[in-house]
């Protein structure tokens, strides 16, 4: 895509004389100017993750005065997430991440709104939740939801904005199946999901927090490019940094001309009506069914094999009765596999619930057959079952 896409939103009102001065050095550039402005001030941006990639994502545009702002997250802030996750503060750990991230946006900028949307995003409601934006940035952290925006937006007609993070790599991209002149969607680069547990998580591998920085803020930029209709896009092409070599280079892409019959109107990723595979109601347990599990368990009734998959620093204060500690990283080379028995239930545990659902994941990739991930986690074992238990 070699010239500027249309600008996705018209103009809004006239700007006030506090804006003009606040947004001054926007209004000198003529890429956005008086008019480009009067855009963002009428755009409606949904950020998917107020993680890594999400938190300059949603810094950026509060500060480039985007009108509305919807963050959609259902995890709370930790600890470990600080290191890249510059939206959140010390005194945030513990807090739904989406009111840590909306705090800050309306501290930061006048003019926006922010839309809260503390849920997990699922085929049941990803029209809907995506349906009211104007454009979707996308900073999530597993292929399962990728795969679903992705295919939510082609339904749609909407643009989304895609960046992936791991180490010190990055890559940034835009897909938008029906734009002008001919689009580009997630399935044309990728193909296929891979199967769960495939590729390692920044928890396994780590990443680089500055390199969240960098590749949050050029998912910004472009969107601020497709709301104004300025720039060359990233439509039709992925930028991809390396960091610890300095280099920005770029991947030209295009449809596979073997779907583009398809290519605006796939079918749903995920059954209508179901979740993120990843974590599905029969594979979650509620801390209350958990205890109960556990009471049988202890009874003789059952047969359980609980694992907290947490740091050792984390578990230092204790964890559910009889669980096992093999920290998620120890996971990455598969080794805790052989130790699992595939005809056991199998019960995953973590803070919030987040990591556990990956480690379940490799598990029934492992073919073990009854695996579930705790709701809420230790979190919400604590609030639910066990007031005593202390989770940092």
């Amino acid at each position: 895509m070699t010239s500027p896409l249309p600008p996705l939103v018209a103009p809004g009102a006239p700007l006030t004389p506090a804006q003009v001065d606040r947004y001054a050095r926007h209004l000198a550039l003529a890429q956005v100017g008086e008019v480009g402005q009067r855009r963002l001030l009428a755009a409606r941006v949904l950020v998917l993750g107020a993680g890594g990639l999400g938190s300059p994502a949603l810094l950026y545009l509060a500060a480039a005065g985007v009108g509305t702002i919807g963050v959609l997250d259902d995890d709370v802030v930790e600890a470990s997430n600080l290191q890249r996750q510059v939206v959140h503060g010390l005194a945030d750990v513990g807090r739904p991440k989406v009111e840590s991230a909306a705090e800050r946006l309306r501290g930061l900028s006048p003019d926006v709104v922010v839309r809260t949307h503390p849920v997990r995003l699922t085929a049941a409601n990803a029209a809907e939740v995506l349906g009211g934006y104007d454009l979707v940035v996308d900073g999530t952290d597993n292929f399962a939801t990728r795969y679903l925006v992705n295919d939510t937006c082609a339904r749609l007609g909407l643009p989304w904005v895609w960046g992936s993070v791991l180490r010190g790599h990055a890559q940034v991209s835009v897909f938008w199946a029906a734009a002008p002149g001919g689009g580009v969607d997630l399935r044309d680069v990728f193909g296929e999901p891979p199967a769960p547990g495939a590729v390692p998580s920044c928890a396994e591998d780590g990443v680089l927090g500055a390199v969240c920085a960098a590749a949050g803020a050029a998912m910004a930029v472009e969107a601020v490019k497709l709301v104004c209709g300025t720039g060359r896009s990233l439509l039709g092409r992925v930028a991809v940094l390396d960091a610890f070599d300095a280099t920005w280079r770029e991947i030209a892409v295009r449809a596979d001309p073997a779907r583009a019959a398809t290519a605006t109107l796939p079918a749903p990723s995920v059954p209508a009506g179901t979740v993120d595979p990843v974590t599905t109601p029969d594979t979650e347990i509620t801390p209350t069914a958990l205890r109960d599990l556990l009471a049988a368990r202890d009874a003789g009734t059952a047969d359980v094999d609980v694992v907290d998959v947490r740091e050792p620093g984390e578990t230092a204060a204790g964890t559910l009765p009889g669980a096992r500690l093999v920290p998620m990283g120890a996971w990455a080379d598969g080794s805790p596999l052989a130790d699992l028995d595939p005809d056991r239930t199998l019960v995953v545990v973590c803070r919030s619930g987040m990591r556990s659902g990956r480690v379940a994941a490799y598990a029934r990739a492992a073919g073990v057959t009854d695996v579930r991930n705790l709701d809420g986690g230790l979190v919400a074992w604590a609030r639910e079952v066990d007031p005593g238990l202390v989770v940092p």
